[in-house]
């Protein structure tokens, strides 16, 4: 049989419909400070957005300040074994315990306060769960948060004893602190060019 590559591809209006449903439903959950949300059970799909007063997110800040609407971080959070559909933690709270995370990586850092970053968060249980992914995706795609698409590393984990020898991120040498990533001894990216990178970036695409 010959090869038609048309006949592979598959397309679903359907599909972008619902991940536009699901944006919509995220961009108008309530906004919570970082370290305050009441511990709930669940997986789900989360923003960070930034208000404060650093210098280099400066423009980021202006605009959340009116409205918290650009994501500095977008992420997902999925128990053990999610991809393989052999996780026992759906009742647990992952996505809670995902952004206390971020607020413990935010609160080590000396140049960033905590209460200067809000979040939203979308809840995806039993079936739906299966758009954590695309949902995820989709976010980054439309939002371009910094520390997504410009700055590697926020979500960072330590990498254990032994393997230290890794350099340190991009977001570990613009806000150092976190006590695992100052042990780090890897050829690390220079200051000058990660702030250099950013600001290319902030100027390029006009956040307003």
């Amino acid at each position: 049989m010959r090869f038609d590559f048309r006949r592979h591809v598959f397309h679903s209006p359907q599909f972008h419909s619902v991940v536009d449903e699901a944006i919509e439903f995220f961009n108008n959950t309530p906004v919570h400070d970082l370290v305050s949300p009441d511990a709930f059970a669940g997986t789900g799909v989360y923003g960070l957005y930034y208000v404060g007063d650093h210098e280099l997110y400066a423009e980021i800040s202006r605009v959340n300040k009116r409205m918290c609407m650009q994501p500095i971080y977008v992420g997902k959070a999925v128990p053990p074994g999610w991809w393989a559909a052999r996780s026992q933690e759906t009742e647990a709270p992952v996505l809670y315990r995902r952004l206390q995370e971020h607020a413990r990586s935010i609160q080590q850092t000396e140049d960033l306060l905590v209460d200067d970053f809000f979040c939203r968060f979308m809840i995806l249980e039993g079936a739906t769960s299966d758009l954590v992914v695309p949902v995820e995706a989709e976010l980054i795609r439309r939002y371009v948060p910094l520390w997504n698409s410009v700055v590697d590393g926020f979500g960072n984990h330590d990498p254990g004893k032994g393997r230290y020898n890794q350099a340190r991120s991009e977001w570990d040498i613009l806000h150092s602190g976190r006590p695992w990533a100052e042990r780090l001894t890897g050829e690390s990216p220079r200051l000058e060019d990660v702030i250099a990178k950013v600001r290319q970036h902030l100027g390029n695409v006009g956040i307003s």
